[in-house]
């Protein structure tokens, strides 16, 4: 019976790695749900509060909806694995149950099973479940990272969609008016009051006129085509402005939050790495066929050797690394701020100065219009102020749409241009 007692032994044990393997997981549930009776984490609630910029129910919070729902989301993958990761090392703590094979000096084959319980590890299987919570922060903020830039991405391609609308639309006006210029330049030429080089000059600025309006369309046209292969839909186009707020540098910038959770992990890691290279105490008993045991076991996992104080000194290092990796990441979202505050500030001021030149120009151009008819002003003085007139406003419009892509921007660094709680 000793043979069937040994089976018997190996099939308990493995049914009890199977069981352990075995872990429900609602695909359903939000990327960023955090365990029940888990101890809540600080990062993905702070992950979960930060609210979206787009006006809701808005045509970019629509877009935005959409890129979401379409997103194949690796990174989600990437949290879900860290998650059954965190898990698993959350009971590191009970005793581990394996089986033992082994043969007696008789030629005999003794299986039983081996239950071993750590007593003394210098903090090892602490750390360990403290990396593995750590590794979900940063899959969270690496999450939250990624979708955010792709709203941000999508929102870009649908905003310049609407850019190359504005900037063909006023192409098409402007060659409608140039080319009444064209039949009046032309119809003096033919009663030779000017010059044929007038009409020469006229017809290089609708044909400048012609192919600016068409890279507008085409811009228009491409952006719409990637939007769609993004999100599998096509979207209609509101010329509403895009209000959306510049954030406030008080909501944090998520590449730094990335960098605190990393250092967290980072730090859990060398305790883990350091209790490696120190002796621990555990007790094991052995349950066989031939009888059982029971004992205590000090054990070093990596042997001591000359090298172990540099290997202490280099793991002590590699947390004082992790902690100035936040301040470079600091560092680096501010300056990228300022720039992008900076490149908002001037984008503001050139619409603003634009517009007041546009309007300046409409009012000289209808001056002249008026002086023309009146005979008292030739038709290329006309011509030029129109055109003036017509970049003026192209510029203007160019400027409107910088500033709503730089907000964007700055929103996605700060994560607010999706939902924490609906990621």
């Amino acid at each position: 019976m000793q043979p069937v007692k040994a089976i018997s032994a190996l099939l308990f044990a493995c049914s009890l790695a199977a069981c352990a393997s075995e872990t429900a997981v609602d695909p359903n549930a939000r990327a960023f749900a955090q365990a029940e009776g888990a101890d809540a984490s600080a990062v993905i609630t702070e992950l979960m509060t930060r609210r979206s910029l787009l006006t809701e129910g808005s045509a970019y919070d629509t877009v935005a909806d959409a890129v979401l729902i379409a997103s194949e989301r690796a990174s989600e993958s990437q949290l879900i694995s860290a998650k059954l990761r965190a898990e698993a090392a959350s009971k590191n703590w009970f005793p581990t149950l394996g089986p033992s094979v082994s043969l007696t000096d008789m030629g005999d084959l003794v299986a039983g099973l081996l239950i071993e319980q750590v007593l003394f590890d210098n903090g090892r299987k602490k750390a360990e479940r403290e990396f593995a919570a750590a590794d979900v922060e940063v899959a969270a903020v690496s999450l939250s990272i990624d979708m955010n830039s792709r709203v941000e991405s999508a929102l870009g391609l649908y905003v310049a969609g609407l850019h190359g609308d504005e900037k063909a639309a006023l192409g098409t006006r402007a060659l409608t008016r140039m080319q009444e210029f064209e039949r009046i330049v032309t119809g003096r030429v033919e009663g030779g009051l000017i010059d044929r080089s007038d009409q020469t000059v006229v017809r290089n600025k609708i044909n400048g006129m012609r192919s600016a309006r068409a890279t507008a369309q085409e811009a228009a046209a491409t952006a719409r085509a990637e939007l769609r292969a993004m999100t599998g839909q096509d979207f209609d186009a509101s010329r509403r402005h895009l209000q959306l707020q510049t954030p406030p540098q008080e909501a944090g910038f998520l590449s730094v939050l990335k960098a605190e959770a990393e250092a967290t992990r980072t730090v859990a890691q060398t305790t883990v790495q350091r209790a490696g290279l120190l002796p621990g105490v555990s007790a094991s008993g052995n349950v066989t066929t031939d009888g059982s045991g029971a004992g205590l076991t000090l054990n070093t996992p990596v042997p001591l050797g000359l090298g172990t104080p540099a290997l202490l000194k280099a793991i002590d290092t590699a947390r004082e690394t992790a902690e100035r990796q936040v301040g470079e990441a600091e560092e680096t979202a501010r300056r990228g701020h300022a720039r992008q505050m900076q490149r908002l500030a001037s984008f503001k001021r050139q619409a603003a100065e634009t517009a007041e030149l546009a309007r300046a120009s409409r009012d000289t151009y209808d001056l002249f219009q008026a002086q023309f008819k009146a005979g008292q002003r030739p038709v290329m003085d006309v011509v030029t102020i129109y055109e003036q007139l017509i970049q003026r406003e192209q510029a203007h419009v160019d400027a409107k749409y910088e500033v709503v892509l730089t907000q964007l921007v700055l929103a996605r660094d700060m994560g607010l241009l999706a939902n924490g709680d609906e990621i």
